[in-house]
């Protein structure tokens, strides 16, 4: 049975812009304000890494300072440690994300460390956020297969995201970073996670680089699930799979969901002209099909 209704997680902002030529400050303060607009309550809207590795990022103090807040919409940023953390806070997030991956392989070529030294590294922004009051959203990159490794054991999909829920992770997004993933192995792995954490705690982050991410969380919907990440217009690449897709578009995704009956609180039309006025600026065409549709 699928669910009544489902919060988009809308990571246009960070994951998908992080991804796509550099963006101006007030070009990605628009963005946001139109996304708000839209009905989107939860908002990632920025990433407090060094800029030497990902410039397109470097004015997300900027960003959050100027955008036209609506008190209803949560928005967040990536934080890889404690400077990115206490930065994010500074910046009045509401509430910030850490990443890890279930591939040690990306693990080090990602961020240098194992996946047990990322677990160790977040100690100090859980110990913070608590005492910030402020909540820690994770991601677990590679769920569904690795551009070193291939396939990954969904057991280690499973303690990875465990050990997220333990240390004060409030939700893991379960990320199919490059796209392999099909309905049956996305089911299969979604299914040895819950048996640990319960679903409502567990978020999909499909990525589109083979067209399968709809039909994989087509395959998720009857799970308990009730958060779903994507970007609007798909913004972002794949960087493991040159000219590939990355993110799933949300206009596809709320297609998919209100022809199911499902609520999302979002306007499609609203969403589209956003997605149709970024790609513009960015120079591009939007990668929703949706998208295409309604704007011819």
């Amino acid at each position: 049975m699928y669910p009544k209704q489902i919060s988009i997680y809308e990571v246009g902002p960070r994951d998908g812009l992080q991804n796509e030529a550099q963006l101006g400050l007030e070009a990605k303060v628009q963005l946001i304000n139109g996304l708000s607009a839209c009905g989107l309550k939860r908002i990632e809207a920025g990433s407090f890494v060094s800029p030497k590795w990902v410039p397109q990022m470097a004015d997300s103090t900027a960003v959050l300072q100027q955008i036209e807040r609506q008190q209803n919409v949560t928005y967040s940023a990536l934080t890889p440690n404690l400077s990115g953390f206490e930065q994010a806070i500074a910046a009045h997030v509401n509430e910030v994300a850490v990443f890890t991956a279930a591939s040690e392989s990306f693990c080090q070529r990602n961020i240098n460390c194992s996946i047990a030294e990322s677990l160790r590294r977040f100690d100090t922004i859980f110990v913070a956020a608590k005492a910030a009051n402020i909540k820690v959203r994770a991601y677990v990159s590679c769920v569904l297969g690795c551009p070193y490794e291939g396939a990954i054991n969904i057991e280690q999909v499973a303690a990875v995201s465990q050990a997220l829920i333990d240390m004060g992770a409030y939700q893991v997004s379960l990320g199919d970073t490059i796209g392999v993933g099909t309905p049956q192995n996305a089911r299969q792995m979604l299914d040895a996670v819950s048996q640990r954490i319960a679903p409502q705690q567990l978020a999909l982050h499909f990525h589109d680089t083979y067209g399968q991410a709809l039909a994989n969380i087509l395959a998720c919907l009857d799970s308990g699930i009730s958060t779903i990440d994507s970007a609007v217009a798909g913004l972002g690449g794949c960087p493991y799979a040159r000219g590939a897709s990355g993110n799933l578009a949300t206009e596809d995704l709320l297609y998919m969901l209100h022809g199911l009956g499902i609520e999302t609180g979002v306007d499609l039309q609203q969403l589209a002209n956003v997605g149709h006025k970024i790609c513009q600026q960015l120079g591009k065409r939007s990668s929703s099909k949706v998208s295409q549709a309604l704007m011819n």
